[in-house]
């Protein structure tokens, strides 16, 4: 064992010894989520695997830490060395992305949205310096007036993807807060090609004329020329935003370039950190300068404290963005998505759109006559974790679906290429095709329960298992030394 790999070993192991000493429950359940994540295919979309050193920089005493406000004007004393994490963070954020100004503290993607959504609203009316740039209102609203606006923020206008069709939820879904701050017009995906179609989108933004123009998604497998949505927005006025959670990594990584990078387009850009970027949990939000000010005062605006141990990871997982073999990871992330979705449909298998320009595939799974849930079920069952996941049109309810949603972020972090993408599909396309729903007492075929042969099921565990064996998560990592430290620890403390 190196001196590197012996480092990560000792931290992960002694974190958790002391945390058995206190609750050894907490202890014992890493430990089985280890066990878990190195016994099932992750093929989550929307996860990925984050550096030890990402995960050591959370564990310290910078969570004690209150830091509302930002750096060089918080409103608590002794703030320096957060600022100087905070500072480091937003500069390198700008370098890895090329974005004018970066904001660092946001929780999660959900946080990020809405921070942006309400430094837009406070740009467009209060900003003098968008006034002057011709892309706001009235140069100052009054306290009256922006009383008013706030009584009013039902009827501000927002244009994004549908949920439906890919959208996020907090891109306007009725039951979420999005919906209640805007009046919300959803563009869809053309029933034939299942993409995008900017002429679609070019006339409802012209029928809308909304305020925010925002793209992004949750479930859609294609890029996005933004160069075309800018058009768009400026013909109508509108801001134009965009979510990259899902696909941030690969803008940072290069892949995703010219009109498909959205930085160099949009005012306003918000990214979680923790999917294809492979950091922390948590947000971002990246803008022009001229909304810079508005975006900083997401505190107090809409979060509290700020968290500076995930601001330090934020930091780290930047740092490891920022070298050359990221981009290498990005691009592997792309091939070994194409690579599956071409697998998939080798074998029979419906993929939306025909394939894939990012890290998810999607799949319909109607036609080989079960649901959404029945295939998240069964595939869990043999090895494979993966989301049930609506599709554009769907004819089942959303716990339900007609399709899954697959993604190749984590699977390429543990260093599987095209060969192992084709073991995947294969061992996928089994499961699929003899999987059947579950006879209900009723007579009926359930939506839920699902049966597989037995035999499949032990034979594709092993398939799963030999994936795994050859490509370990956190190979520094003994598990069995592991568990025996934590219990050793938890006997110690008398648990």
């Amino acid at each position: 064992m190196d001196q590197d790999t012996n480092l990560e070993a000792l931290a992960y192991t002694t974190n958790l010894r002391l945390v058995a000493r206190v609750a050894p429950e907490a202890a014992r359940a890493v430990v089985a989520e280890l066990r878990d994540q190195r016994t099932n295919l992750k093929l989550i979309a929307s996860e990925n695997f984050s550096s030890l050193a990402t995960q050591c920089a959370m564990a310290n005493l910078l969570t004690d830490k209150y830091a509302e406000g930002i750096a060089g004007s918080r409103f608590y004393a002794g703030c320096d060395n957060v600022d100087d994490i905070e500072t480091t963070a937003a500069r390198v954020a700008c370098e890895v992305f090329g974005a004018d100004h970066a904001y660092v503290q946001p929780h999660s993607g959900a946080d990020a949205n809405l921070v942006a959504f309400w430094a837009i609203l406070t740009a467009r009316v209060q900003n003098p310096e968008l006034e002057r740039l011709g892309l706001a209102g009235p140069q100052a609203a009054s306290d009256e007036q922006w009383a008013g606006l706030r009584a009013m923020l039902g009827n501000q206008r927002l244009l994004a993807m549908d949920f439906s069709a890919g959208g996020h939820l907090t891109h306007g879904y009725r039951h979420n807060v999005s919906a209640k701050m805007f009046e919300v017009h959803g563009y869809g995906v053309d029933p034939q090609s299942g993409r995008i179609d900017l002429a679609d989108v070019r006339a409802k933004a012209r029928a809308v004329k909304p305020l925010i123009l925002l793209a992004g998604y949750s479930a859609y497998p294609r890029r996005i020329d933004f160069a075309e949505l800018r058009a768009i927005a400026d013909e109508v006025d509108a801001t134009l935003m965009v979510d990259m959670a899902h696909f941030a990594g690969l803008v940072a990584g290069g892949v995703f370039d010219g009109p498909a990078n959205p930085i160099p387009y949009a005012d306003i850009v918000t990214t979680t950190t923790h999917k294809t970027l492979r950091g922390p949990r948590g947000g971002m939000v990246l803008c022009r300068a001229a909304f810079a000010e508005a975006v900083d005062k997401g505190c107090p605006m809409f979060l509290g404290g700020p968290l500076p141990h995930v601001m330090a990871a934020k930091l780290v997982s930047l740092r490891e963005a920022a070298r050359p073999e990221f981009k290498d990871y990005a691009r592997a992330i792309v091939r070994n998505a194409q690579r599956l979705a071409a697998g998939l449909q080798e074998r029979g298998l419906r993929v939306l759109t025909g394939g894939t320009d990012n890290h998810q595939v999607l799949v319909d799974v109607t036609p080989v006559g079960i649901t959404g849930f029945q295939a998240e079920q069964a595939l869990r069952a043999c090895g494979v974790t993966l989301n049930r996941n609506a599709i554009p049109f769907d004819q089942q309810p959303p716990l339900i679906t007609s399709g899954i949603r697959l993604g190749t972020p984590a699977v390429t972090t543990l260093g599987m290429r095209e060969a192992e993408m084709d073991e995947i599909a294969d061992l996928m396309g089994r499961v699929l095709h003899e999987a059947t729903p579950k006879t209900l007492p009723s007579g009926k075929p359930s939506k839920k329960e699902v049966d597989l042969p037995d035999a499949l099921v032990r034979a594709t565990r092993a398939r799963t298992k030999a994936l795994l064996d050859a490509f370990p998560l956190y190979p520094a990592i003994d598990l069995a030394q592991l568990e025996q430290a934590v219990e050793a620890e938890a006997a110690r403390a008398g648990s």
